[in-house]
């Protein structure tokens, strides 16, 4: 278990106060109303932002939820015994299926090396803040794989401008 669940830890061992779920519920079903008041009284960009978070939530939410198919099955196409049930879809089109399979039909021809393009600086380095107010940034970290020589020593990092981490050193290519 990753050390930052130990909450998660306690309540499986301990459990839930007695009135934890009935709790829960309650303040599951206040926050709509919180919601809408503070959405109706939110001007400027604040609220453009706010009210773009709230249809990216409605609409995560809407994709998951199962609703009745409309189109009426033809006489025979379904048992009697299931006769008396709703035909429920979901709304969620695209399934994980069709696409995996898609990309295993892709997969299947490549070359196991990418195409070879010329990378942005903004994509190999990252800037590091340094100093006690993180106010110099004069240095960067490299973020993709270097390729060094067998004579290669590090600076100590104070004085290293372009950081390479050990971790990312390659003496050769694994291809």
């Amino acid at each position: 278990m990753p050390q930052n669940e130990y909450i998660q830890l306690h309540c499986k061992h301990y459990g839930y106060h007695l009135d934890y779920h009935e709790k829960k519920g309650k303040k599951e079903s206040r926050e709509a109303h919180e919601c809408s008041k503070k959405a109706k009284k939110m001007i400027g960009l604040k609220a453009k932002l706010y009210h773009k978070q709230r249809h990216t939530v409605k609409m995560h939410e809407k994709r998951n939820i199962k609703q009745k198919n409309d189109e009426k099955t033809p006489q025979g196409a379904v048992p009697a015994y299931l006769l008396g049930r709703e035909e429920q879809s979901r709304a969620k089109v695209l399934s994980n299926r069709i696409k995996q399979k898609r990309k295993e039909k892709v997969g299947k021809w490549e070359v196991p090396l990418p195409k070879v393009r010329a990378q942005g600086e903004t994509e190999v380095l990252k800037v590091i803040r340094t100093g006690k107010r993180k106010k110099k940034a004069w240095k960067r970290m490299v973020t993709k794989v270097c390729f060094v020589g067998d004579g290669f020593t590090r600076k100590p990092p104070k004085y290293e401008r372009f950081i390479r981490p050990m971790g990312l050193h390659f003496k050769k290519a694994r291809a």
